[in-house]
């Protein structure tokens, strides 16, 4: 036989502070699917289009060896790719790419946009990939190329990111890897040098990575270059945190 209920029941303490909310084992990322965007992914397309259209081009306007030795052109050899995975994953409604890597295809292609507006387009002789020791015409091959991989396709990686990623994706421990791959294209750049002859005016691609003269001021530059991309890298980790969510679901 079971104790009657009692008729009055003593009320419980009340818990002191605030409830206490456990952290869920299970981030809401991976239970919520994602959704098949066709536009998004076809914007991305387009990104990954004129990127590989402008490396194509390069291609043929100048020496393969030489044209596949610039940043740019490895930075947006890096952006189709990473564009082409991305369009296709929106259009399945799969899981975006890792941050880690579209944030340094972000990050490259930044680099890239600023180093050739700040210190390529106006030197003298002018800037050229294919060797060519006067400016381009506008409108024509050489310069639209130009344009295009310097331009163009990273001013779409920033909007891509700004109005059709999620924010707070990166993370400021990210930056440091994300130095890795300038440092292998420094001692790539360097040990290429090693191979040419001095006459051979594709030797130093870029006149502020000029060694003809000696290590110390290339290594300097180099060293200035290389604070400014990481604080760059921070930049877009603190920016990624506090800009607004342009996208209420995952892309």
């Amino acid at each position: 036989m079971t104790a009657p209920i009692p008729r009055d029941i003593p009320d419980l303490p009340a818990v002191p502070g605030p409830p206490l909310l456990l952290p869920a084992p299970v981030p809401a990322a991976a239970v919520v699917a994602p959704v098949r965007r066709p536009v998004v992914a076809l914007l991305r397309l387009l990104i990954a289009l004129a990127a590989g259209g402008g490396v194509a081009l390069e291609l043929l306007l100048g020496s393969p060896a030489r044209v596949l030795s610039y940043f740019s052109v490895q930075t947006n050899i890096l952006l189709a790719v990473v564009m082409l995975l991305s369009a296709a994953r929106t259009w399945r409604a799969r899981r975006p790419l890792p941050s880690a890597v579209t944030g340094a295809t972000l990050l490259y292609a930044v680099i890239t946009a600023l180093v050739y507006h700040v210190l390529l387009a106006h030197t003298t002789p002018p800037f050229s990939m294919t060797g060519a020791t006067t400016a381009p015409a506008r409108w024509h091959g050489q310069w639209a190329t130009l344009q295009i991989l310097h331009t163009v396709t990273p001013a779409a990686v920033v909007l891509d990111w700004l109005l059709l990623t999620p924010s707070a994706r990166l993370h400021l421990r990210q930056a440091a890897a994300w130095l890795l791959y300038p440092l292998a294209y420094l001692a790539f750049y360097l040990i290429r040098a090693l191979f040419l002859a001095p006459a051979n005016p594709a030797r130093y691609l870029y006149p502020f990575l000029d060694a003809a003269h000696g290590y110390r001021g290339t290594l300097a530059n180099a060293l200035l270059l290389g604070l400014a991309i990481y604080g760059l890298a921070v930049l877009l980790a603190a920016l990624d945190h506090t800009r607004p969510t342009p996208v209420r679901r995952r892309v």
